[in-house]
């Protein structure tokens, strides 16, 4: 199988085959003019292939959003509220649970605290208002944990001890993820009923945040910042060197992956140099469907007047 390093599930499946192999389902289509993609990795052996757990794994994608086309983004933004919303638990009586992952200083991946700061927090509310429910509102509160070189405090650590006071129906993790191709950086929502694993885009693994850790459903939503430089060189070679996809030139290329990986180059990583605005453009964007998820009953406007 061709070596790949990517967060993006339909990445790893279209690298392994596709819906072909065994425990794996590929399914797209076309929705307002973005490309949706559902990998259904159902068995272990399936996972074993993707190298990711069993689960859903939908993508989104416009080429708009990286050209920062607006209604680009209210598509996405729209789809993504309405598949989180399919995949909330039932309202049991307690919140929603948004964190954002992630280093507020590093522009990269400052996504999930960027949303978090975009997100209309409610929980406070509801003991003076009951009533808010009935308008259409969740119960929501938001964290944004930081990074462990940062407050010396795992985040797994400390989203556990928030789960444990607050008791969420369902958490929803926010993160920056990595790409295999280049056009899917900044391009692209991956949402997935998995949970996620910290610092796993760009290989710096932490403890899993997920419903057996956290004792709550946990959706994870991530847009890729990052591409390693490996990868691009690996698809520099092969262009450069033409010819057809047969197993011996990709095996060639892999054997050049694998030295570039050895070295020093295979962990840098890439990222645009408009980063600063696709990472806002980002986070907006996934406010905006969360808020839309959590929140039917309010307008857009609605939701700018309560968080001014």
């Amino acid at each position: 199988m061709r070596q790949i390093r990517t967060d993006l599930a339909m990445e790893s499946a279209g690298a392994a085959g596709g819906g072909s192999l065994p425990g794996v389902s590929v399914s797209e289509w076309e929705a307002g003019g973005v490309t949706m993609t559902e990998v259904k990795i159902t068995t272990e052996e399936g996972a074993s292939l993707l190298g990711k757990p069993t689960g859903l794994y939908l993508t989104m994608e416009s080429r708009g959003v990286r050209r920062r086309d607006l209604e680009a983004r209210k598509s996405v933004s729209a789809l993504l509220g309405e598949e989180l919303a399919r995949l909330l638990p039932e309202e049991n009586g307690g919140p929603v649970l948004v964190v954002g992952l992630g280093n507020r200083t590093v522009t990269p991946d400052s996504l999930g605290p960027l949303t978090v700061d975009r997100t209309l927090v409610t929980r406070h509310l509801f003991d003076a208002q009951p009533d808010l429910a009935a308008r259409g509102m969740t119960p929501v509160c938001a964290v944004a944990p930081g990074v462990l070189g940062v407050t010396g405090v795992e985040t797994s650590e400390m989203v556990r001890a928030v789960a444990e006071a607050v008791k969420p129906r369902a958490v929803i993790a926010v993160d920056s993820l990595a790409a295999r191709a280049v056009s899917r950086v900044a391009s692209t929502v991956q949402l997935t009923d998995t949970g996620v694993r910290p610092g796993s885009g760009v290989g710096n693994h932490r403890m899993a945040l997920t419903g057996e850790t956290l004792g709550a459903p946990v959706l994870a939503v991530g847009v890729p910042t990052v591409i390693y430089a490996a990868t691009i060189a690996r698809d520099a070679f092969g262009m450069l060197s033409g010819g057809e996809d047969t197993p011996e030139r990709e095996q060639a290329l892999d054997e050049m992956a694998k030295e570039l990986l050895s070295g020093a180059l295979g962990e840098m990583i890439v990222t645009p140099r408009e980063v600063d605005d696709l990472v806002a453009d980002a986070a907006a964007m996934l406010a905006g469907g969360i808020n839309r998820a959590l929140h039917p009953g309010l307008s857009e406007q609605d939701i700018l007047t309560m968080m001014s």
